[in-house]
C-alpha cells in the first residue's frame, strides 16, 4: 500500500513539474489550455476505464459517443432558427412521431406473430411502409430547412438554454443510444462487440457529418454560448483591469511614462483575460472530474463493484451463481458511455464550436483506449493519470521534437536536405512517440503506471 502511495505521489509530482515547466518555457496560457485538455481526455479514460476495468467490456465507439456529446451542447445552447421551425418543424415532428409509431408497431408485430412462419414478411412490410410514410414528410422538410439562408444557418438550431445544461444531456444522449446498442450487441462476443461499437460509432459520425438539419454537417456551428466570461468583455471591465494593473503594480510602477505604462497594463489585460477565461474552464472542469471519480471510487468498492469484477473475472461461475451477467454489462456499458458523452459535451463547450469533421477514430479512440492502458485498468487514477501522460505528451511531442532536432543538426546547414527532411517529420514524430510510450509501459509496467487496487473485505 505504502508504494502505492509512493506511485501516486510521484506521478502527482510529475505531472504537476512538466505543466510548470511548459508555463515557464512555453506559455502559461499553453500550460492551462494542456491541461484542460488532459481533465476532458481523463474523464473519457474514466469512462472506458468503467466499462473495461469494472466490467471487462471492451468498447471501441468511444467517437460515437464523444460526438452526442458535443450535439447535445448544439441542441441545448444553440438558438432556435425560428424560420426553420416554421417551414419544416411541423414535418420533421410528424417524421419523428412515424418513426416512433413504426417501432412500436413493429414491436408488437413481433409478439403477437412470435410462432408464426410469415412473422419475418409481416414485419418487413411494416417497415417499409413506415419507411415510405416518413421520407414524404422528412424528405421536404430537410430541403426546406436546410435552404435557409446555409451560409450561417440552414439548419432547426436548439433550445437556448444555458451551456451546462448541455453536459448533463451529453450524457442522457450517450447513456440511450448505448443502452440501445447494449440490448442489441452485449450478448456478442468481445471481437464481435468490438466492430459492432466501431461500426455504430462510423454511424452516429456519419449522421453527424451529412445531416444538415440537426448540426449543419462539414459546414460546423459556430458561436456556442460559454459558461464563463468572454474575453473581450473581461478586456473593457473596470474590476478586471484594477486586478490585473494590482497583480503587476510592481512592473508598472517601473514605467515612468504615461504612455508606455498604458500600452503595457493594455497588453497584460489581454493576456490576462485569455489565463482568466482558461482557468474559470479549469476551475469547471476539475469539479466535473472529482465529481465523477467520487461516484466511480464509491461504485467501484461497493457490493455492486466487486460483484462486476466477479463477472470480469469469471462470467461462468459468476453465470452459475445466479447473476444476470448481460444486465450487468448492460448498466457498466450505459454509465461508462454517460460519462464519454460528458466529456464530449465539455470539450465542445471549450473549443466554442462543434465540428464533426473533427471527429476521427484516432483521438477519440485509439489516443483513450492508451490512456486506459499506461495509466492502469481497473483503477480510476490510473485511468485520470493515463489521461494526463498521453494528451501531454501528445501534445508536446511535436515542439520537444523540433527543439531535439535543432539541437542535433545545429552544425548542418539551414538548406540541408536531412535536416529538412526531418522538420518537416515532426509531426509524425508524435506517432512514433506514442508508440515508444506505449511499448515502455507494456514492457516495465503491463498494470499500467498504477495498478488496480483490489481491497479485501
Amino acid at each position: 500500500m505504502i508504494n502505492k502511495n509512493i506511485s501516486e505521489l510521484l506521478s502527482l509530482f510529475i505531472m504537476i513539474t512538466l505543466f510548470l515547466l511548459v508555463g515557464f518555457i512555453q506559455s502559461w496560457s499553453m500550460s492551462i489550455t494542456i491541461l484542460n485538455m488532459c481533465i476532458i481526455s481523463a474523464i473519457m479514460s474514466m469512462g472506458i476505464n468503467i466499462q473495461w476495468g469494472y466490467a471487462g467490456i471492451f468498447n471501441v465507439g468511444i467517437m460515437g459517443f464523444t460526438g452526442l456529446g458535443g450535439l447535445a451542447t448544439v441542441l441545448v445552447s444553440y438558438s432556435p432558427v425560428h424560420e426553420a421551425w416554421r417551414v419544416g418543424g411541423f414535418g420533421m415532428i410528424i417524421s419523428l412521431f412515424l418513426l416512433i409509431l413504426t417501432v412500436v408497431i413493429v414491436f408488437f408485430l413481433n409478439r403477437i406473430y412470435k410462432n408464426n412462419k410469415y412473422k419475418y414478411l409481416i414485419i418487413s412490410l411494416a417497415i417499409i411502409v413506415g419507411l415510405v410514410l416518413i421520407n414524404y414528410f422528412y424528405r421536404p422538410s430537410v430541403l426546406a430547412i436546410e435552404d435557409v439562408n446555409p451560409a450561417i444557418s440552414g439548419f432547426l438550431g436548439g433550445l437556448g438554454l444555458p451551456i451546462l445544461f448541455s453536459w448533463i444531456v451529453g450524457g442522457l444522449f450517450a447513456a440511450g443510444v448505448a443502452f440501445i446498442i447494449g440490448k442489441i450487441a452485449l450478448g456478442l462476443r468481445s471481437d464481435y462487440l468490438a466492430i459492432a461499437t466501431l461500426g455504430i460509432s462510423e454511424v452516429i459520425i456519419a449522421v453527424l457529418k451529412h445531416e444538415d438539419w440537426l448540426s449543419r454537417g462539414v459546414k460546423n456551428v459556430i458561436g456556442l454560448k460559454r459558461p464563463v466570461p468572454y474575453e473581450i468583455d473581461l478586456q473593457a471591465s473596470e474590476w478586471f483591469i484594477s486586478f490585473i494593473s494590482y497583480l503587476h503594480s510592481a512592473k508598472l510602477s517601473k514605467i515612468s511614462e504615461v504612455l508606455e505604462r498604458q500600452k503595457v497594463l493594455d497588453q497584460l489585460v489581454i493576456e490576462g483575460s485569455t489565463i482568466f477565461v482558461k482557468i474559470s474552464y479549469l476551475i469547471l472542469f476539475t469539479i466535473v472530474l472529482l465529481f465523477i471519480l467520487y461516484l466511480a471510487n464509491k461504485a467501484q468498492f461497493s457490493p455492486w463493484g466487486r460483484m462486476m469484477r466477479a463477472i470480469r473475472d469469471n462470467e461462468i461461475s459468476a453465470n452459475a451463481m445466479g447473476k444476470n451477467v448481460v444486465k450487468r454489462h448492460l448498466q457498466v456499458f450505459v454509465i461508462g458511455s454517460a460519462v464519454v458523452g460528458i466529456a464530449g459535451a465539455m470539450m465542445v463547450t471549450q473549443n466554442g464550436l462543434f465540428t464533426p469533421s473533427s471527429y476521427l477514430p484516432l483521438r477519440y479512440t485509439f489516443l483513450i483506449w492508451v490512456m486506459v492502458i499506461v495509466g492502469g485498468s481497473g483503477n480510476n487514477l490510473g485511468s485520470i493519470l493515463g489521461g494526463f501522460i498521453v494528451w501531454f505528451t501528445w501534445i508536446e511531442a511535436a515542439p520537444v521534437s523540433l527543439y531535439l532536432i535543432e539541437i542535433f543538426t545545429s552544425g548542418l546547414d539551414e538548406n540541408n536536405s536531412f535536416k529538412l527532411h526531418l522538420v518537416d517529420s515532426v509531426p509524425y514524430f508524435r506517432f512514433l512517440i506514442m508508440g515508444v510510450v506505449l511499448l515502455l509501459v507494456l514492457r516495465y509496467r503491463p498494470k499500467g503506471v498504477l495498478p488496480e487496487k483490489v481491497r479485501h473485505s
